[in-house]
């Protein structure tokens, strides 16, 4: 297990443009998965290809287990990547793709033929060894993907959206062997995403990129309840947003004042809470509320809410609106623990 450190990388292009990745530092604990998420185009794939050495950074440095890589050809890095598209060669059978790279390494046939079919086994693709690329499905693909580049044993393995092009079924299937594989073999993993369920699920840490920076690192929970700025709590989901004054622990807002955590600093910011931490009906510390509208999801419904004339939203049961209607009014609270008070900037 190696972790990897990035050092203030920069990466731009020919055409002059802004650069594509922009003095970016991370760390990665060895045997750790970490999600690196963003929209399109904001630099992902390029730290992938950076540290991979498919590409050269302008400024900085790429460290394994403390040694730099950066001057090292791909082949010298044992980093393996898997990109979106599965890229098997398509005259050879799955088993021989799976080898293909043990066999660049002059490793023994026979070797090569145990270890390929031992990671098979572990893909779950017992039996279709002997098939042509063409013959699997779009997840078997992924899967001979994945086993080619782990039965290489590398230090880090880096995914490129791996999970993009199949269908949901096959995504939840193709994340538990993620899951399951890394977990196994504790290897160094950083996945390229845009989607932030994806990114929740899979990772010990997710890295959030904007515009080329890297914005937050810190665990699914710590970014999903305690965003650093107003972008980050906007790009996972946050649509509740009191503009105020913190004093004395008590946050001074539109709908009135708030308690707050303990550890806010005083000053002018804004007060988020996600919608699903916004409770509905009576208790002591609620607060009236007109009932806006009602949108079913399925296994929730998100309804908006008026308080004073500013506008929340809140996800909650369909259970918990039965008998509700938009128009009528309803007790919310907002408990201090949810509560997060996001600087002025």
């Amino acid at each position: 297990m190696t972790a990897l450190d990035l050092a203030d990388l920069t990466k731009s292009y020919p055409d002059g443009g802004a650069p594509t990745v922009r003095g970016l530092s991370l760390s990665v604990e060895s045997g750790s998965l970490t999600a690196l998420l963003g929209p399109s185009g904001s630099g992902k794939t390029t730290v992938l290809k950076l540290i991979a050495g498919l590409l050269t950074p302008d400024t900085g440095d790429i460290r394994l287990g403390g040694r730099s890589i950066r001057d090292l050809p791909p082949e010298g890095r044992r980093v393996v990547m898997v990109f979106q598209n599965p890229l098997l060669f398509p005259h050879m059978t799955v088993a021989e793709n799976v080898g293909f790279g043990l066999r660049m390494r002059d490793v023994a046939p026979n070797e090569v033929a145990a270890r390929s079919a031992a990671m098979l086994e572990k893909v779950r693709l017992v039996g279709l060894g002997n098939r042509r690329p063409v013959e699997l499905s779009g997840g078997q693909q992924q899967r001979a993907a994945l086993a080619r580049a782990l039965v290489l044993e590398p230090e880090v393995l880096l995914l490129d959206e791996p999970l993009s092009s199949l269908d949901a079924s096959l995504r939840d299937e193709m994340r538990a062997l993620i899951l399951d594989l890394q977990r196994e073999t504790r290897v160094t993993t950083l996945v390229v995403t845009h989607d932030q369920t994806e990114a929740v699920i899979l990772a010990d840490r997710i890295a959030l990129m904007l515009d080329g920076r890297l914005v937050q690192h810190a665990t699914p929970e710590v970014i999903y309840g305690r965003p650093v700025t107003l972008a980050v709590a906007r790009f996972f989901g946050g649509v509740n947003f009191l503009p105020g004054r913190a004093a004395g622990g008590i946050f001074h807002t539109s709908i009135g004042p708030l308690v707050l955590p303990t550890g806010v600093t005083d000053g002018p910011g804004t007060l988020t809470i996600r919608p699903e931490a916004v409770r509905l009906g009576p208790g002591r510390e609620a607060r009236p509320a007109r009932l806006v509208s009602c949108t079913f999801l399925g296994t929730q419904t998100r309804i908006e809410l008026d308080l004073a004339g500013t506008r929340l939203q809140a996800l909650t049961t369909p259970e918990a609106l039965r008998g509700l209607a938009p128009g009528q009014e309803v007790g919310v609270t907002l408990p201090t623990a949810a509560l997060w008070v996001l600087p002025e900037v």
